[in-house]
C-alpha cells in the first residue's frame, strides 16, 4: 500500500538533494517519479536546485489554486511516485490532495520541506503534512556551533530580520537564510531586540 511521507529539516539539511537522488533511484529501476514544485518558489525557476549544484527540471509547477490530485490523475500516466519539493508552500487543501493521491491512486507521495518559517511559525503545508502523513522523518543539519539546527534565521543585506512576510525566497532581494540551533537563534534574536 502506498504512503504519504513528509521529510522535513532546516535549510541546508539536504532535502532537495535527497529528492533528486530518490528520483534518480526510481529511474534506475525503470520506474517513473514525477517532481512537483509549488510555483511560489521562484528559486531555479522551473528547476529543483540543490545547494551542492545538482539540478533537474520539474514535471509540474503547482499554482496555489491547482488541484494536485486531478492533475496527477489526468495528466500523468504510469507513475510510480510523486516527489514534492518545498512542500511547506502547499496549501492545506493541496496537502490533503497528496493523501488523496496515495489513497485513491495507490501512488506514494514523498514531500520535502521546512517545518517552520524564519519566525519559528509553521507553514500551512508543513503543518497539515505533520498532521496527516503516514511517515514523518526529520532531516538533520548542524548549526555553526555544532548543535543540531532546527530554525532558519533570515538575513536581509546581512542583517538578522524578525519582521516580514512569511515567504521570501533564498537568494532573491538580498535574502539569505542560516540554519541555527535554538540557543544560537535566541542569542541572535536577543541581540536584535536590544
Amino acid at each position: 500500500m502506498a504512503k504519504l511521507y513528509f521529510r522535513y529539516g532546516a535549510m541546508n539539511s539536504g532535502k532537495s538533494t535527497l529528492l533528486l537522488q530518490t528520483c534518480h533511484n526510481y529511474k534506475e529501476n525503470n520506474m517513473r517519479a514525477i517532481i512537483v514544485k509549488p510555483a511560489i518558489d521562484t528559486k531555479g525557476d522551473s528547476k529543483i536546485v540543490s545547494r551542492i549544484g545538482v539540478e533537474k527540471e520539474v514535471d509540474l509547477l503547482l499554482g496555489k489554486e491547482d488541484n494536485l490530485f486531478e492533475i496527477v490523475k489526468n495528466k500523468f500516466k504510469k507513475i510510480s511516485c510523486v516527489l514534492v519539493d518545498e512542500a511547506q508552500f502547499l496549501t492545506r487543501k493541496q496537502a490533503d490532495e497528496c493523501m488523496e493521491i496515495v489513497i485513491k491512486l495507490d501512488i506514494p507521495v514523498i514531500c520535502y520541506g521546512l517545518r517552520t518559517d524564519f519566525l519559528t511559525n509553521g507553514f500551512e503545508g508543513s503543518t497539515r503534512l505533520l498532521e496527516i502523513a503516514h511517515t514523518i522523518e526529520e532531516m538533520k543539519t548542524i548549526c555553526k556551533c555544532g548543535r543540531k539546527a532546527i530554525f532558519n534565521a533570515r538575513y536581509v543585506n546581512g542583517k538578522f530580520i524578525t519582521k516580514g512576510s512569511q515567504v521570501a525566497i533564498d537568494g532573491e532581494k538580498n535574502v539569505t537564510y542560516v540554519s541555527m540551533c535554538g540557543k544560537c537563534y535566541e542569542k541572535e534574536k536577543n541581540k536584535f531586540d536590544n
